[in-house]
């Protein structure tokens, strides 16, 4: 994870810009409506800048408590100042994959499960973490299916290139003619899995023209295929 912690502190300003950008907010609000509720406890795993927690403490209101957990302190940093003056909501400098909250009615984890090696076990995590009737949400992009979407994955494999922490300037110039975003869809795909093998109540919409995926469910107790 060093090199990811590096790679967002040097970048957290355009890193803000892009979390921040025009329309994005719907599909963050969508979430945070998702997954939380008037009075719960959320956490958000690899919250960033901070730009969903102005969305999830409008949902869990003046009772409800809300905490960012981020490795990056660059990033959050930004996400302090974004919610200065909320007594319910905080940001604490911790790994998603081991995250410093043992209790919690709700987690959302947006655009992080295609950093972790195994996506999986930290779904799993969290969820055991939730424990039953606990809610979990995913927002994640990955190349679009839809016909309207189709005509944009190299603009969206250069940005996946562009915001990997392993890949350099080449690498942004070749992906469009490549594959670059395969690793980054099969993290994606397993953490779905994951949240599905572990959840009721499932629901998943897109928006972004397909790129963007929000799967959402509530942690059942026990497994189900």
């Amino acid at each position: 994870m060093t090199s990811v912690r590096s790679f967002y502190s040097r970048w957290a300003a355009l890193y803000d810009r892009i979390a921040t950008a025009p329309g994005v907010g719907r599909w963050r609000r969508a979430a945070a409506r998702r997954v939380a509720s008037p009075g719960a406890t959320v956490v958000e795993m690899g919250c960033g800048t901070g730009a969903n927690l102005p969305y999830l403490r409008e949902v869990v209101g003046e009772e409800g408590r809300v905490t960012g957990v981020d490795l990056t302190r660059p990033l959050l940093e930004v996400a302090r100042g974004r919610i200065d003056g909320y007594g319910n909501v905080e940001v604490v400098v911790g790994d998603a994959t081991d995250p410093p909250i043992r209790e919690a009615d709700a987690v959302l984890a947006t655009f992080v499960c295609g950093l972790f090696s195994d996506p999986a076990a930290v779904v799993d995590l969290w969820c055991d973490r939730l424990g039953p009737g606990g809610r979990i949400g995913l927002l994640d992009a990955t190349a679009s299916e839809r016909a309207c979407g189709r005509p944009l994955t190299p603009a969206f494999r250069a940005f996946v290139a562009a915001g990997s922490p392993a890949l350099g300037p080449a690498d942004v110039l070749r992906a469009p003619f490549g594959a670059v975003d395969d690793e980054l869809s099969r993290r994606i795909d397993t953490a779905r899995s994951a949240l599905v093998d572990r959840t009721v109540d499932r629901r998943y919409e897109t928006f972004g023209l397909g790129f963007v995926g929000l799967l959402t469910g509530t942690v059942a107790d026990g497994y189900h295929e």
